[in-house]
């Protein structure tokens, strides 16, 4: 097995690597276009379906006394509020001759602050001709209400004015008798009290009048209150276009939709921890990821070149078999259809050197079951490996999924290449294989990665680097070619891949 040196710096891993994440959240498109789908085709059925109520809507001109030019609008939401109280609600109800409780109406209708100054009102009902009537009634309701506050507000202000003006005409006429019934003798003393009472009574005579003036100002600025608070657009039925409202509705559950599906999505790939790019199930398996074949049929146009990288992996795979003195395992993870199309290839490889002897060890059918059948190649279940000639050139086939017999697989062969899907198994499941692979002694080759992401730009390759360690003493020793030279085992080599950035580079 390939295995990292000792000294190649390793840094602490991220708790949530973002292009991890991307590549998981993309290959899980199906779920999340599928629920972004059922969310557009709920949202428009909802408009067909669960069409709206009838609607009616009025505008109301409403004027305060304590208007001013930066008033943030506060007194127009202070009035739409007012009108969803209960007091308003039962005067509309009244006038519409309703025995419907006033809190179920307040559900029915809502109040809006266009401006500082103008209110609409948006009124359901069961019929279009109840919501007009409706929205009438909440108009006259509130225009009552209006301005019953305002002349209130209006009166006892004038109230408060008169009953001060007429405390100060009492103490006016207690200071004139005062002044009626003083002394007639001249002296300092008592013509200083005389100036004071004089003063007081000037005094008194000026707030009199004074509140007199104010309170005629209370109650005429009420009339202009009470003019400037009216409708100004009358009740009218709110017409709904129904392709309109299910455009939007899709469109809404569209976007609902798809943030589900994205969320779900990214749980579920950061709960699973399913490794997808090469650098990953590389680092997971301790082996180098040798070649890629699509998962699917591929397109018609692409069916040539995909055609050409099976051709070249059964040659390279040949050549390592051919170069090895023991027996070569293919070995699957979640890829089992491509396994067996990976042994027939290699297996027609291989015929033109004497028949080849398939050790069929993966579970389900046997392989003479599975497919077209091949009058060279022998299949012979993994438990009768002992009936096969021992000149004969033998290829194990078998699998690493949950409930594999680990010590059945060194019989399958002591070396070999895992098939492994992108994304099938977990890291953990990985390190798992990767350890009990290890512990029967079995040399890994290389990984060949079944439906890869198509924007993967990692790199699978693990270097050992110029100061590689020694080859244990139990690697298995090297063969002698026909030339009765001894020389070393090769594996099979790709091109190398050019640096995307200068973190792959490093």
């Amino acid at each position: 097995m390939t295995t990292r040196t000792a000294s190649e710096p390793t840094g602490p891993a991220p708790l949530l690597d973002l292009q991890v994440l991307v590549v998981a959240v993309r290959r899980r498109r199906r779920l999340w276009s599928s629920v972004a789908l059922v969310g557009m085709l709920l949202g428009g059925a909802s408009a067909v379906l669960l069409p709206p109520p009838p609607t009616a809507t009025t505008k109301l001109l409403v004027a305060h006394q304590e208007d001013q030019p930066n008033d943030p609008g506060t007194l127009i939401r202070t009035d739409a509020a007012l009108l969803r109280t209960t007091r308003i609600a039962d005067q509309a109800l009244r006038a519409l001759g309703s025995r419907e409780k006033s809190e179920d109406f307040l559900e029915d209708y809502e109040a809006v602050g266009l401006t500082n100054n103008l209110l609409r009102i948006d009124v359901a009902g069961a019929t279009e001709a109840e919501a007009v009537a409706r929205a009438r009634a909440l108009a006259d309701a509130f225009v009552a209400d209006h301005v019953r506050r305002i002349r209130q507000a209006a009166d006892a202000e004038a109230k408060a004015l008169l009953d001060q003006r007429d405390r100060l005409r009492k103490d006016l006429a207690e200071v004139d008798r005062t002044i009626g019934e003083g002394s007639q003798d001249d002296g300092p003393k008592v013509s200083a009290n005389r100036e004071s009472l004089f003063a007081r009574r000037a005094e008194l005579t000026s707030q009199i009048s004074d509140f007199g003036r104010r309170a005629a100002e209370a109650r005429i600025g009420t009339p202009r209150l009470v003019s400037g608070t009216q409708i100004v657009d009358a009740p009218r039925l709110v017409r709904h276009s129904l392709p309109r409202t299910a455009a939007t509705n899709a469109g809404i559950g569209l976007a609902l939709g798809l943030a589900l599906g994205l969320g779900v999505a990214a749980v579920g790939a950061v709960v699973a921890d399913r490794p997808v790019l090469r650098r990953e199930i590389a680092g997971h398996l301790g082996a180098s990821v040798i070649a890629e074949l699509p998962g699917r049929s591929p397109r018609w146009w692409r069916r040539q070149r995909v055609r050409a990288a099976r051709t070249r992996l059964a040659a390279s795979l040949a050549r390592t078999v051919r170069g090895s003195s023991e027996t070569v395992s293919l070995l699957e993870l979640g890829a089992a259809r491509a396994t067996i199309g990976i042994a027939r290839d290699l297996a027609g490889e291989l015929a033109a050197d004497g028949p080849v002897a398939v050790l069929d060890g993966l579970p389900g059918q046997p392989l003479t079951h599975r497919g077209r059948r091949q009058e060279d190649l022998t299949v012979v279940g993994a438990g009768d490996a002992s009936s096969v000639p021992h000149q004969q050139r033998r290829l194990g086939l078998g699998s690493v999924a949950p409930g594999t017999a680990w010590a059945d697989l060194q019989h399958l062969g002591t070396r070999t290449v895992l098939v492994v899907r992108a994304g099938h198994g977990s890291a953990a499941w990985l390190h798992t294989v990767a350890r009990h692979l290890a512990d029967q002694r079995i040399a890994v080759v290389g990984v060949v990665l079944i439906d890869p992401d198509p924007g993967d730009r990692t790199d699978g390759t693990l270097w050992e680097g110029p100061q590689a360690a020694p080859r244990e003493e139990t690697d298995p020793p090297a063969r002698r070619n026909g030339t009765g030279r001894r020389r070393t085992e090769r594996l099979p080599m790709w091109a190398a891949r050019v640096a995307d950035d200068d973190q792959e580079g490093r």
